[in-house]
């Protein structure tokens, strides 16, 4: 019996999966974490959390699933995205991490985003990304900034108290705005904009690739073989594409949690910057891939759900599963601001268009079809060519209603599967599989079995289109008001 490892950073918990040789889930723990806000629009964690986490999850396996953690070959990585963690002399830590969440660097971001670092990065410098944070702490604590001796993402804080090794990948790395991410390598020059240089860097490595070996003290206390391979792994998104089997170009995944991602693999590098649309290595050698953004997905149906009084499984459940026609409502959501295309922190959502006969079933036709319109946004931003099929993924995918919008709206197959657990430690173990046997990603990060697929409505296309374009008119109109 050989098994994976699968071990994922989230910002709430740290959860861990091991997987067999099948690929099939034989145990998982989870572990809480917590979040401190010491002032508005701060988010900060603690690493030693990561690490006490990480400890309580791998002594939970070996007290419950001894014999199964024992027989791990190989283990991978996930985590959120974007944190700085900043390490000063002896690899200790300076301060608190600054999260992904965290907006005071928005002043450095703005100033760090011009066309050259566009050019470099592929990407919009956002002040949720990591190097405008090492300016924030320049300008605010100095006095940290000068025993700033390496910066390293959540995960990879973690895989350094695996292995010892400083080491990061391209995935995760492509979201500090310090990488090349055409050349999958640092850039010295976004690097010096914030004062920073390549000493100051992990080394890199692709996602599947060998990143140091598990240290025999810790393998002693948990029960696993010394010297087990740790992979290089992934940032969040990249390594739930592993776990359901995005690894091809042209293929992707719909994810309708609180925000919605659209996450489509690319074979090359071809970014648009200037549409908000992100555009990041994968964590599968020789691929990218392109990520929009709608900041209110599910939320924006847990939004209406509060305000009616009633679960959203019942909202959505009440309008079957047959589509019908768009409706004359229509829903921006953009509760939170919004990300793709716009990149607009201050626009807010609205229902235009509201009668007397407006009910609860409207509006929540309207709330489903504006999140729809938001990920065909999305599609338009990347060039306005659909993946040939997306896999669903995430609350918002139980409403049958809802894919078969969404299968319209896009204009592509959403495959929908059977329950089981295909998330980011799924995608970890799977880069742990690569990295310890050498097998070609493709052949192991396969397609989930799949419980329904949902195609487009060919009759109704025509509507939803003209419906999308009264949905993009709204925009500017709501912008133009608010800043009345």
């Amino acid at each position: 019996m050989t098994n994976y490892l699968g071990l994922d950073l989230g910002t709430s918990s740290l959860k861990a999966l091991i997987i067999g040789e099948d690929q099939r889930p034989i145990a998982s723990v989870s572990v809480p974490l917590t979040v401190e806000r010491p002032h508005f629009g701060w988010s900060e964690q603690d690493p030693a959390a990561w690490i006490t986490a990480c400890e309580t999850a791998l002594e939970q396996l070996k007290a419950e699933h001894g014999e199964a953690l024992a027989a791990v070959a190989g283990i991978g990585l996930s985590g959120h995205m974007h944190g700085a963690t900043l390490l000063g002399a002896d690899e200790t830590v300076l301060r608190p991490c600054i999260l992904w969440n965290d907006t005071r660097s928005h002043q450095e971001a703005a100033e760090l985003d011009d066309d050259e670092s566009r050019a470099i990065t592929g990407n919009i410098v956002f002040p949720g990304f990591t190097a405008p944070k090492l300016l924030w702490v320049a300008r605010n604590e100095p006095e940290i900034y000068a025993k700033v001796r390496r910066v390293l993402l959540p995960k990879d804080y973690l895989r350094l108290w695996l292995t010892g090794e400083a080491v990061s990948e391209m995935s995760d790395a492509a979201g500090t705005a310090w990488l090349d991410t055409g050349r999958r390598e640092w850039s010295g020059r976004m690097l010096e904009k914030t004062g920073l240089s390549i000493d100051h860097m992990p080394r890199l490595v692709e996602g599947t690739e060998v990143s140091g070996q598990l240290r025999p003290e810790l393998a002693t206390r948990f029960g696993l073989t010394p010297g087990i391979a740790v992979a290089g792994g992934g940032g969040d998104n990249a390594a739930s594409a592993c776990g359901v089997g995005v690894a091809e170009p042209g293929t992707g995944f719909l994810s309708l949690g609180t925000s919605g991602v659209l996450f489509t693999a690319v074979a090359g590098y071809h970014p648009v910057a200037e549409t908000a649309l992100h555009t990041f290595c994968h964590a599968i050698p020789g691929l990218w891939h392109q990520m929009g953004v709608t900041l209110s997905a599910a939320g924006s149906v847990e939004w209406l759900s509060q305000l009616l009084k009633e679960e959203p499984a019942a909202l959505t459940g009440a309008l079957g599963e047959e589509l019908g026609e768009p409706g004359r409502l229509v829903f921006l959501p953009y509760l939170s601001g919004e990300r793709t295309p716009h990149n607009d922190a201050d626009i807010r959502g609205v229902f235009a268009g509201l009668d007397a006969g407006s009910d609860r079933a409207a509006m929540t036709r309207a709330v489903l079809e504006g999140v729809a319109f938001s990920m065909r946004d999305c599609v338009e931003a990347g060039g306005g060519t659909s993946p040939q099929r997306l896999i669903a993924v995430g609350a918002g995918s139980r409403s049958a209603y809802w894919l078969k919008l969404m299968a319209t709206v896009l204009d592509t197959e959403i495959a929908l599967p059977e329950a089981g657990d295909f998330g980011a430690a799924f995608g970890a173990a799977r880069l742990g599989l690569c990295a310890a046997t050498g097998e070609d990603p493709k052949s192991v990060m396969t397609e989930p079995p799949i419980a329904r697929r949902f195609t487009p409505d060919r009759d109704k296309a025509d509507a939803y289109a003209a419906a999308y374009e009264r949905y993009c008119r709204l925009y500017p109109a709501v912008k133009a008001a608010m800043a009345g």
